[in-house]
């Protein structure tokens, strides 16, 4: 199994543990060059570049991480129903281009309809993921159209003899899917490469993959390679650890309160489930910062020693993840803590094993 490691792109040092809390739409210039420079020299593979309605533009942010970087893939999040996927292939391609063949696109449907609406979207959430389906389905074919003309007549999208000469260095770009419904499990399983879940549990995040390959299975399609989202802390001891966590989520409190507001989507409901069972599950897994951030996304922790993370991360590659995004609470020392701690423990013991050997992290 080929493993590979994700981060996030973070444009400003600030998160919902520093001091006055996490900066939306922000962007330094030279603090995310120095961020994407110590992602790639420490090996990662991957950094999702995330959208948000308020935030930095997603392309450009992509097109600036390829351009002061030298291997690491940007995974360029995007929301259909606001650009044309005539014009978002041709996007897509040329920044495959820039890359030299370094890119990828994660579809998110949208999980909150008032996020949505901010930019016009009064789609349902049912219509919003029937309008991705389309969409994917609309820039694999202009992919793989070789520059000929391609006429498409649909529900959301309509277009005649539309051509480009703009086309990915890879075949296809890689396209990821991300979510936690019965929705999103369907057109991952039928269309993507790749499918994301946020931290939760083993035996829960085992039947989210379950799930999403039995809509693999029903379509004939390969399994999506599963990315699997961690917001970890670390340290030299689990002791430290520990401390650690708990000034993270006494920082993350202190930042003030989330005023009863619950994000509305799936995925943060089934974090919000797993958090109301207890606070530690499994080797590592933590959860009192999904509470205490009320963000709709990856909150969950895992928290413990080098060793006893790269562990933890290693339990889920066992279940069947091959994409493995870790990113942290002070971003850019973490991201340089993980590159030197994290990632070469968990791919010391994947060569062991690919070598046939047995040596267990110490």
């Amino acid at each position: 199994m080929a493993v590979e490691f994700i981060s996030a792109v973070h444009t400003t040092p600030t998160t919902e543990a520093t001091p006055g809390g996490r900066r939306r739409g922000s962007f330094d210039p030279e603090y995310t060059r120095r961020f994407v420079r110590a992602l790639d020299d420490g090996g990662f593979d991957w950094t999702l570049v995330a959208y948000g309605s308020s935030s930095v533009d997603a392309n450009q942010l992509a097109q600036f991480v390829l351009n002061h970087s030298e291997r690491i893939a940007p995974m360029v999040a995007h929301r259909p129903g606001f650009v044309a996927p005539t014009q978002a292939a041709k996007v897509f391609a040329t920044l495959d281009r820039i890359g030299g063949g370094r890119m990828g696109v994660h579809i998110i449907s949208g999980g909150d309809d008032q996020e949505q609406r901010r930019e016009g979207d009064y789609l349902d959430k049912s219509e919003r993921y029937a309008r991705s389906e389309e969409f994917v389905r609309i820039l694999r074919q202009i992919w793989e159209s070789e520059g000929q003309p391609v006429s498409h007549e649909g529900r959301y999208y309509r277009f005649e003899d539309f051509a480009t000469d703009i086309l990915p260095v890879q075949d296809a770009l890689p396209i990821s899917v991300g979510g936690s419904s019965e929705h999103a499990y369907r057109i991952g399983g039928q269309l993507g490469d790749i499918f994301g879940l946020w931290g939760e549990p083993l035996a829960e995040t085992a039947q989210q993959i379950a799930a999403v390959n039995a809509h693999a299975d029903a379509a004939g399609r390969p399994h999506p390679r599963i990315w699997v989202s961690f917001r970890p802390i670390v340290a030299a001891t689990d002791e430290l650890a520990w401390e650690k966590a708990h000034d993270v989520l006494g920082a993350v409190r202190a930042n003030g309160s989330v005023n009863g507001w619950r994000p509305p989507n799936v995925g943060s409901q089934r974090l919000r489930a797993v958090a109301a069972r207890g606070d530690r599950h499994d080797r590592a897994l933590w959860t009192p910062l999904v509470e205490a951030t009320a963000q709709p996304g990856s909150t969950t922790a895992l928290v413990g020693s080098y060793e006893t993370v790269a562990k933890a991360l290693l339990d889920y590659v066992d279940i069947g993840c091959e994409l493995l995004s870790i990113r942290g609470w002070d971003p850019l020392t973490d991201a340089i803590d993980y590159a030197r701690h994290i990632v070469p423990l968990v791919r010391q013991e994947l060569a062991h094993r690919d070598a046939g050997s047995v040596q267990e992290i110490a």
